[in-house]
């Protein structure tokens, strides 16, 4: 199936037009950071390193910073702006996108891989030509920690150019719009929001305020170059990107906010150049909000109407675009600015390493009590229940029936997630390793434990439309190419849900990569999506209400609860007789008083896992009776319909063989 252009429309070249845009943002990025220069050397007391360090390390990470999200958008659209053929391959629009893609993904890398001598020079006040020599680069890339962040963002942006080369079919496009995702990560864990004081929700907002612009911006990018090249199927991928963008804008107010609220006093906005500089965002936020709303009611509707009436989208468009690159320069520019100093004189120990102070030792109420809202997992506890009430509502509307009891564990595993990251003990768990050892239980064997049983595949794809012939597929034909894929088909595999679901517990604590992470915000979130996806495999295997593409019969799934109960149990004691602390380094240095025995805490942590793991077990085999009970109530109804269409054909048969063997048997004894 070729896709040819629709009457009237004229093809155009939009390579221009997103050169111009990443120009605009590294200009604007590089006019600011001239202007602050005195400030942040001032800030600093480094030497100034020279032109070409002062104004090129903005624009080319500005510029950048649109190639990233250009990849982001063109990924996007092959995956779910445009259709592929009936084959699965790719459609010509899906492959131009692809191909803008890994051109955009190479840019970003080249651009990641500059940054990492102009950050050293940057940070070291020498000039840029004094660390080109690629020997001291590297060693001095490790000991900066910006300079590292780059160095894995080059590294991670050139695999995704080198994988995204050899496709050409629909199925790998999903994998490459989380691949181009992940290259920002390491963006969001460096700057002002990675120090200092509540420098978690300051890394947490970051990281969602970079990746709902990365869709807003890469999408709208990459839908302007779909339509200026005449591409087919304009007017649905208008119409999903709008969708898209509507989503976005609400996650980039929000974390753009509490951003902000972290670094910035109100009566900082108007008497310092960093609040000044957040006051020209937020307005360019807004900005781009009312010009979104004006494409989404005029020019989406007018491609809608009309499918060769793509003027005022493109007008529309053009605008949102410039403001996006003088937005992405400001933010460089802001990244650059010296925040003002908060006024609360020296900040404590915990503070600077954790990004807040405990009141005291944890107690009852102040595990119940003291919470601070995690931005990423409580969020995610609460959208993911939104969306479950949602999809449930959508099924009553038009008459289905949902199970109550489905609803209800995956509510109850949304609250437990919500309480686990954002109470007490999700407070207290980076400085303690029992009240970690305690959401890590929770996290990796009851909250999945309760999320399973709700069934949440089934009810997608019951509740989510299914894409028309020659649209472009959707969330629903994403889950169902999920399912069928050799990847899950390989994770659903017994022994490797298992091995996954307990080498955690080893390699982790026993493995020295506990030492490593703990010290780290970023690695406790590691930890937790960990503890979430390897719990939510293994139970899904094995007490899932929705189908494995590996289904295994209940007696399989008696013997692989059993036969991870001993490895288990093994870990927990092998924790409880260790006489190695682990984070030992770490938590000795928050110097909290309450807080001294650490090898008793660490023994308590022991206990817990050993406690932990009674409780689920009960939860799994009341669910595993329950569900064969249920089967062969099914098996029985089933039969039972097919005797009453058949009269019984197979009782009578049966019957009738009975009777023939007593014939004979009566026969042989005269």
């Amino acid at each position: 199936m070729t896709v040819t252009a629709p009457p009237g429309s004229r093809r155009a070249s939009a390579w221009p037009l997103l050169i111009a845009v990443a120009a605009l943002a590294g200009c604007t990025a590089a006019g600011i950071g001239a202007l602050s220069l005195a400030a942040a050397l001032t800030a600093t007391g480094l030497p100034n390193p020279g032109p070409v360090t002062t104004i090129g390390l903005p624009f080319v990470r500005a510029a950048g910073e649109i190639a990233a999200v250009i990849a982001v958008g063109s990924f996007l659209t092959a995956a779910f702006l445009v259709p592929p053929q009936e084959n699965g391959v790719l459609d010509a629009d899906g492959y131009r996108a692809l191909r803008v893609g890994t051109v955009a993904a190479g840019t970003w890398a080249v651009c990641a891989a500059l940054l990492i001598p102009l950050t050293i020079s940057d940070v070291s006040g020498q000039p840029f030509t004094a660390h080109l020599n690629p020997a001291n680069l590297w060693s001095l890339a490790g000991i900066i920690n910006i300079s590292a962040a780059w160095r894995w963002t080059a590294l991670l942006a050139a695999v995704l150019t080198l994988a995204s080369l050899p496709v050409l079919r629909w199925s790998w496009t999903p994998l490459l719009v989380a691949g181009s995702l992940v290259t920002l990560i390491p963006l969001g864990l460096t700057g002002h929001s990675s120090a200092g004081g509540s420098h978690d929700l300051a890394t947490n907002s970051l990281l969602i305020h970079l990746v709902a612009g990365a869709l807003w911006a890469g999408g709208l990018l990459a839908l302007l170059t779909h339509v200026m090249r005449g591409g087919g199927h304009a007017d649905l991928a208008a119409r999903r990107f709008s969708t898209i963008a509507v989503w976005c804008f609400g996650a980039m107010a929000v974390s753009g906010v509490v951003n902000a609220l972290v670094r910035v006093r109100p009566s900082d906005l108007l008497s310092s150049d960093y609040g000044r500089l957040v006051l020209v965002k937020f307005v360019a936020l807004c900005l781009l909000g009312v010009v979104g709303w004006r494409q989404r009611r005029v020019g989406v509707a007018a491609l809608h109407a009309d499918p060769s009436s793509r003027g005022q989208l493109i007008r529309l468009a053009l605008i949102e675009a410039a403001v996006f690159g003088l937005t992405f320069g400001v933010a460089v520019g802001l990244g650059r600015t010296p925040p003002p100093p908060l006024p609360i004189g020296v900040p404590s120990i915990t503070d600077v390493k954790i990004g807040y102070d405990f009141d005291g030792p944890p107690t009852p109420m102040r595990v119940l009590f003291d919470w601070r809202f995690d931005l990423i997992f409580g969020s995610a506890a609460i959208v993911f229940a939104a969306l479950y009430l949602a999809g449930v509502r959508r099924l009553r509307r038009r008459g289905d029936a949902w199970p109550t009891g489905r609803t209800v564990s995956w509510l109850l595993g949304c609250t437990t997630l919500l309480f686990v990251s954002s109470s007490g003990m999700g407070r207290y768990m980076p400085a303690m390793f029992s009240m970690h050892m305690a959401a890590h239980m929770t996290l990796s064997m009851l909250v999945p434990i309760l999320l399973v049983l709700g069934g949440p595949v089934g009810l997608a794809l019951r509740a989510l439309p299914p894409a028309g012939r020659g649209e472009p597929p959707g969330m629903r034909e994403w889950i169902l190419a999920a399912l069928h894929s050799k990847i899950s088909h390989f994770l659903t595999n017994p022994v490797v849900a298992t091995a996954l679901f307990v080498a955690g517990f080893y390699g982790l604590y026993l493995g020295g990569l506990f030492d490593v992470a703990v010290g780290s915000h970023i690695g406790h979130v590691v930890m937790n999506v960990h503890f979430l996806l390897s719990g939510y495999l293994f139970y899904w295997v094995v007490i899932g209400v929705d189908p494995t593409p590996r289904p295994i019969p209940p007696l399989a799934k008696v013997a692989v609860v059993f036969a991870s109960l001993p490895l288990h149990a093994f870990f927990a004691i092998v924790l409880m007789s260790m006489e190695k602390v682990l984070g030992e380094n770490f938590y000795r240095s928050l110097h909290l008083s309450w807080h001294t025995d650490l090898m008793g805490d660490q023994r308590l942590g022991g206990g817990m896992a050993w406690a932990a793991g009674e409780i689920p077990l009960v939860v799994v085999m009341i669910a595993l009776l329950v569900q064969w009970t249920r089967s062969d109530q099914r098996t029985a109804r089933r039969l039972d319909r097919a005797a009453d269409r058949d009269d019984d054909a197979d009782l009578a048969a049966y019957n009738a063989m009975l009777a023939e063997l007593a014939r004979r048997d009566t026969s042989g004894q005269r």
